[in-house]
C-alpha cells in the first residue's frame, strides 16, 4: 500500500508542480505569468498578477509537498482549493464531462486528495520519516474544508478586485474591457 500511495503522490504532485511552473515561468509549454494574467482577467480574478502568482505558487509548492509526503493534509488542502476554484470559475458551467471542458477531472483530483489526507501519505513519505503523519477522517475533512473555504475567499477577493477595477474604469469615463473569446478559451485550457 505504501508503494501505491507513493505512486499516487508522485504522479499527482509532480503534475501539479509542472502545472504551477507553467503558470509562473512558462516551463513545459505554459503561458508564464503573462498568459496566466490573461486567464485571471478573463475569469474576473483581479488583480490578475497577484492571483497568477498565488495559483502558480500554490500548485508548485503543494505539488512538491504532496510528492514528498510532507505536510500532506496541508498540501492536499492547497490543491483542493485550486481545483475548486477551477471548477467554480472555468469548468462548472460546462457540465461534468471533461470532453465538454467540464469538471469531472477536477472532481476526481479533489476526491483523491481528500482520500490521501484521510488515509495518510504512507510509510514512504517525509511525514512518516519525521513521525508527523496526520491521518484519519478529520484530516480528510480538514483538507476538503480548508480547500473549499480558501477557494471561496480567493474568488470573493477576486470579485472585489474586479469590481474596483471596473468602477475605476467607469469613473474615468471608459468601460472595462471585455475579454476576447480567445482569452476565455485560453483560461479554460490553463485552469
Amino acid at each position: 500500500m505504501s508503494v501505491s500511495k507513493l505512486a499516487v503522490r508522485v504522479v499527482i504532485g509532480g503534475l501539479f508542480f509542472g502545472h504551477g511552473m507553467q503558470k509562473l515561468t512558462g516551463w513545459f509549454g505554459g503561458g508564464g505569468l503573462e498568459g496566466t494574467d490573461a486567464m485571471m482577467e478573463a475569469t474576473d480574478m483581479r488583480p490578475a498578477r497577484r492571483n497568477s502568482i498565488a495559483a502558480g505558487v500554490t500548485e508548485a509548492a503543494s505539488g512538491t509537498l504532496l510528492a514528498a509526503g510532507l505536510a500532506t493534509p496541508v498540501a492536499a488542502a492547497g490543491l483542493i482549493g485550486v481545483m475548486t476554484t477551477a471548477i467554480r470559475k472555468v469548468h462548472g458551467k460546462n457540465g461534468p464531462w471533461n470532453s465538454d471542458r467540464g469538471w469531472e477531472y477536477n472532481a476526481v483530483l479533489i476526491a483523491t486528495l481528500t482520500a490521501l489526507a484521510a488515509n495518510g501519505p504512507g510509510r514512504l513519505s517525509l511525514d512518516a520519516a519525521l513521525h508527523r503523519v496526520r491521518s484519519g477522517p478529520q484530516w480528510g475533512f480538514f483538507a476538503l474544508a480548508a480547500g473549499v473555504v480558501s477557494s471561496a475567499v480567493l474568488i470573493e477577493l477576486g470579485r472585489r478586485g474586479a469590481r474596483a477595477t471596473d468602477a475605476g474604469a467607469t469613473n474615468a469615463g471608459t468601460q472595462p474591457p471585455e475579454p476576447p473569446e480567445a482569452e476565455q478559451e485560453e483560461a479554460e485550457d490553463n485552469a
